[in-house]
């Protein structure tokens, strides 16, 4: 092994026994409601008590349901996934809540796309991980209902519905589209059913030919011709890991080749070379519009340097981990929003952003 590959190694299993050692122990301790058998929205950055609960969110469990499957505490894991079923299924019109209320009782029944992603996805991992039937069950049966109820033109899908399902409240929209993406690829790995490889190579040609900015292969917030569209960069890197996992089944789509221009135009001008801070978003033309430097974005960022096919990328990646692990952890967990000058933005730790680190960490060399 080459010297340099040794370094990134070391490096990336340092950020994953900081995730064991101190950001796995908060959500299973003072980040768990033991009551509602959820876990809360965020915590305080101080002393890791819980924010006052205003609601939960199916997508929040259902992305701890994913960290504590991977992380392999398949005990924690059933109780998330049955809390999930128990809290968050609406059983008079299918499908799920966006959220309860403190007390648990249903709050915003918008049904969703983000949110039903993330169960596909979550009961994905869950099920291929433990064997649970019930999860895979939820897998097929939630991805037939979002091809049945969220159906929009144009092989997309709606953002969001009533939640009778009756009128859209939400019309197609690019994040929900991706984790939609995410989540179908995460079925095919765990039920090796080919109608999930079908969907996704509508849903990647839909993409295709609605949200890619032709000038930069970036794929945009809102469908092309949108007013007051932007480019995300922190998009950009967790599209190109996504397409790159796709592969093959992506093949004519056109993403491939559009997402390696993306990456390098999100490089080029989303990354602040002398920090390594990913910005939240930026305009056609290159121009930040949003200067805010969000965790997330620097994980996928992460992500996409270690699964580049470019030497430079990778040469790139340790000293990338370095500039991540300075900026946006610290002995007690980590840092959620930076300006750009390094000041907190936002101070409190969500219940989300574990799903972040753990996608990007197992993406990193081992």
């Amino acid at each position: 092994m080459n010297p340099a590959a040794a370094t990134t190694i070391a490096l990336a299993t340092a950020l994953r026994d900081h995730f064991t050692s101190v950001v796995l122990p908060m959500w299973r301790g003072p980040g768990f409601n033991t009551a509602l058998k959820l876990p809360y929205e965020s915590l305080s950055a101080e002393d890791h008590a819980p924010l006052p609960a205003e609601r939960y969110r199916a997508m929040a469990c259902a992305r701890q349901l994913f960290v504590f499957s991977q992380a392999g505490d398949a005990e924690h894991a059933q109780v998330l996934f049955d809390s999930l079923r128990h809290t968050f299924q609406d059983t008079v019109h299918g499908g799920w809540f966006y959220s309860v209320d403190p007390h648990g009782a249903p709050l915003d029944t918008t049904k969703d796309l983000y949110t039903h992603a993330f169960v596909v996805f979550a009961c994905a991992e869950y099920g291929r991980r433990s064997g649970n039937r019930d999860a895979l069950a939820l897998v097929h049966n939630t991805s037939a209902l979002i091809q049945s109820q969220f159906a929009a033109d144009g092989d997309l899908f709606n953002a969001a519905l009533s939640a009778d399902f009756d009128s859209v409240t939400g019309t197609p929209i690019q994040n929900p589209l991706m984790h939609l993406t995410e989540a179908w690829l995460a079925a095919c790995e765990a039920t090796r059913d080919n109608v999930f490889g079908a969907a996704l190579r509508r849903l990647a040609g839909a993409v295709a030919h609605h949200f890619v900015h032709k000038p930069t292969g970036c794929i945009a917030e809102l469908p092309i011709g949108a007013s007051g569209n932007r480019l995300e960069p922190g998009h950009q890197f967790e599209w190109f890991w996504l397409v790159r996992q796709a592969g093959a089944q992506f093949a004519g789509t056109g993403l491939d080749e559009a997402l390696t221009r993306a990456f390098a135009f999100a490089q080029q001008h989303g990354v602040d070379p002398a920090t390594g801070g990913v910005c939240a978003s930026l305009d056609e033309t290159g121009v930040i519009n949003d200067a805010t430097q969000r965790i997330w974005a620097q994980t996928e960022y992460l992500r996409a340097l270690a699964c580049h096919d470019d030497p430079a990328a990778l040469a790139a990646l340790p000293r990338q981990i370095e500039l991540f692990e300075q900026r946006f952890l610290h002995p007690r967990g980590w840092f959620e929003c930076k300006t750009p000058a390094g000041d907190v933005a936002r101070a409190d730790m969500p219940s989300t952003t574990p799903y972040h680190l753990a996608t990007a960490y197992a993406g990193l060399p081992a």
